[in-house]
């Protein structure tokens, strides 16, 4: 461990050191309850009677496929869904399922009632998820043992489990598998006021003193996404405990200089992206790989994480010819703008 220190603006400074509460493990700040999820009132309305009909049938629930940005929830409503239920979750990512084996081990030892979260499901493997696809839908498993003329298929019969996947990639997904989903739910990025919520929530299971304005500059700064929010709300609690001070405004705006997270939560790569797009490509829509190319930046860091939130906060818009900074987005780049300016809708389908 680096034993250089951090300068605060106040000329202080933050010296890391060794200390028992290290080890203590943080507070989860995910609700664990329907009624606690805040925002995606249309989802928490459908889940809420999938959810109550199973359980009055005492049955498993349909399986269910959340699909949206980042660190929306999707996780957190598979957590939620399985507490309802009173029955366990296993939580798997779907590259790491390499053979059918794996998938079988899996599924064979899923109780019933249980959730099984697959997360990146548009990634399983083609012969995986083939054998996927008899399980979620008849509750077997048809596997082959041995090899070549000496292979055997033999039939295991599962337990009735619910499968509930996530992707960042909706279109990615076969129809066969996307088809067998009891359930489709489309998550997208959050309201500042949504966030607030989250942030207020989250401080006070964490028993943080705050104000109302560190709520709206963490908020404003986290990129629609609670993930970030509560990352964004660690942080200024910890320089607010190193002060011994209540977490202000001031505090809030001192901790994002410090992160260098600047006006709606832009970092270095959104910028780089913005100022190459304005250099190279003022009079031009263009397309993500040739700013790939202009930037350095992956294509998917491109697509996944800059381009819906520019778009969201209104800096991008997408049209069929490519992508071009808004008005609202070239005046960022000559100064400073208002930021109570409401966000653009976030449109991730049907355009180039």
């Amino acid at each position: 461990m680096s034993n250089s220190s951090m300068s605060l603006a106040d000329g202080s400074a933050l010296v890391p050191t060794a200390s028992p509460a290290e080890a203590r493990v943080e507070i989860s700040l995910r609700p664990k309850a329907l009624a606690d999820f805040v925002g995606h009132d249309h989802i928490k309305g459908g889940l809420g009677l999938i959810i109550a009909a199973a359980r009055r049938r005492d049955e498993a629930t349909d399986h269910i496929l959340f699909h949206g940005p980042p660190g929306t929830g999707k996780t957190t409503l598979a957590a939620i869904i399985a507490a309802e239920m009173g029955a366990p979750m296993r939580e798997l990512s779907a590259p790491a399922v390499q053979k059918v084996g794996d998938l079988a081990a899996v599924l064979n030892s899923t109780p019933r009632k249980g959730v099984l979260f697959l997360d990146e499901v548009h990634r399983l493997k083609t012969e995986v998820a083939e054998t996927l696809y008899a399980a979620m839908e008849d509750y077997k498993l048809s596997i082959l043992t041995g090899k070549g003329e000496g292979a055997t298929p033999i039939t295991l019969p599962l337990e009735r489990f619910t499968l509930v996947g996530a992707t960042t990639e909706f279109g990615a997904l076969p129809a066969p598998l996307r088809d067998r989903f009891g359930q489709v739910f489309a998550l997208d990025l959050y309201t500042v006021e949504e966030l607030r919520r989250i942030i207020a929530a989250s401080a006070d299971r964490l028993g943080v003193l705050y104000d109302d304005d560190a709520l709206t500059v963490l908020a404003e700064r986290a990129r629609g996404t609670p993930r970030i929010a509560n990352r964004l709300l660690r942080r200024a609690r910890d320089l607010a405990e190193v002060r011994g001070v209540e977490l202000t405004g001031a505090v809030a705006h001192e901790v994002m200089d410090l992160l260098r997270v600047g006006p709606f939560g832009l970092e270095a790569y959104d910028l780089k992206y913005m100022h190459t797009m304005q250099r190279s490509y003022a009079e031009h829509p263009v397309g993500p790989q040739s700013m790939a190319a202009a930037t350095g930046i992956p294509v998917i860091t491109i697509t996944e994480q800059i381009e819906p939130w520019l778009m969201k906060a209104g800096l991008l818009r997408r049209t069929r010819r490519g992508r071009e900074l808004t008005e609202q987005g070239r005046a960022f780049l000559r100064g400073p703008i208002d930021l109570s300016a409401s966000v653009a809708p976030l449109a991730l389908e049907g355009e180039p």
